[in-house]
Parts: C-alpha cells; structure tokens; sequence
C-alpha cells in the first residue's frame, strides 16, 4: 500500500511538472501568469512593441553586418510593407493611364513580382540543400528591398524637376548604388545557409530578383 502511494504522489508531481513549463514557458519568476502573458496586454503597446521589432529589422539591412535577428526573429510585415509601398510608388499618374481603366494591374504587377520572385528564390535555396526555413529566407528578401524603396522614393522627387538627361544619370546612378547595397544584404544573411560549393547558384537568383525590382524603379518615369 505503501508503494502504491509512493507512485500515485510522484504522477501526481510529475504532471504538476508538466503543467507548470506548458503555461509559463519562459524563465521561472515570482508565480504570477498575468505578468508573463502578453494575451492581457493592452493593444497599443502590442502594435508598438511589433512596429519597433520591424524597425530593428529595416536597420540591420541598412547596416547590414553578422547578425541572426533577420533569421531568428523572422516576420513577413516588413516585406508587405515594403512591397505595397512599392506597389503604389510604381504607379502611374492619371495622365498616364489613356489605355488604362486604373492603376490596379500595374499594382498586382509589383506584388506579383515582389512575392513570386521571393518565394522562386527561396524555392530555389532549398533545392540546393539551404540551411535555412522557407520563411526565413523570405523574410531577409524582403526586408533587404529597403535600400530600393529609399532610392525609389528619391527618385520620386527628382522626378518632379524637369527631366534632363543629368538627373537620368543621377537616378540610374542612386538605383544602381541601392541594387548593390540591397543585394550585398541579402548576401551577407543568406551566404552562409549554402554550401562554398552552390554559393553561387544560390545568390545569382537574389541578383535577378533586386535587378527586377531596380529595373521597374529606373524606367518609371510618370
């Protein structure tokens, strides 16, 4: 009788156990589960909380340098900010759109382009035996278009001067800078998922896909 006791008050203290690390999965504190909890949390300080993780994420590719956060902390709202901002910024002016009945399908164009090429480019890591989650590499490739949307909004206002072909060079020539800085980003979170060996396939990809991106941005002219 006694062993069976003795069992019946170890399970007993084993799921307590088990209870224990399912509710409160961070570091053991002072027992109270509203203070680990973040469901109780007011919304604005969530919604801040996430606008300053991605903030965090838009400066390591601006300074791109050896750092995990990109991999470790993926989330998709930069590339969706960024990829709508694009979108609209690629739209043409009304005068421009004659043969058009709206500006919707060159938007759908950029979007289409902004996530098919990601999605092509990670699909193509992974074939080439890539250390690295479908997710993940989305997430850097897209967070890594910031240097373009920063040129391309410069690009925006040079565009309200009288064209000439000085500021057409002075464009092609912020593009350009950006497309290297965009894809030396990429490169530097991504190099190290592949082997020395395909390292080369896997990033030519990542050069055609913010080549793509560049392109639309230097020939838009409305």
């Amino acid at each position: 009788m006694a062993d069976v006791d003795f069992h019946g008050d170890q399970d007993d203290l084993n799921e307590v156990s088990l209870e224990g690390e399912m509710t409160v999965p961070l570091t053991a504190g002072d027992g109270n589960d509203d203070e680990l909890s973040t469901l109780d949390e007011p919304v604005k300080d969530t919604v801040l909380r996430d606008l300053k993780a991605v903030g965090i994420k838009f400066f390591h590719v601006l300074y791109p340098k050896q750092s995990t956060v990109l991999l470790r902390e993926w989330d998709l709202w930069g590339p969706l900010i960024l990829c709508v901002y694009l979108a609209l910024m690629l739209q043409s002016s009304p005068q421009h759109l004659d043969q058009q009945l709206s500006g919707g399908p060159e938007f759908s164009e950029v979007f289409v382009i902004f996530w098919v090429g990601s999605v092509v480019v990670t699909l193509n890591s992974k074939l080439l035996g890539g250390n690295i989650s479908f997710f993940q590499s989305v997430c850097v490739l897209g967070y890594c278009v910031t240097p373009l949307a920063i040129a391309l909004t410069i690009c925006r206002l040079i565009l309200l001067a009288h064209q000439t072909t000085a500021l057409f060079v002075v464009r092609f020539c912020i593009i350009f800078l950006s497309f290297g800085w965009s894809t030396f980003a990429a490169t530097a979170f991504l190099g190290d998922s592949q082997s020395d060996r395909r390292k080369v396939l896997a990033m030519y990809p990542i050069f055609l896909f913010y080549f793509i991106i560049s392109w639309l941005a230097v020939s838009h002219t409305s």
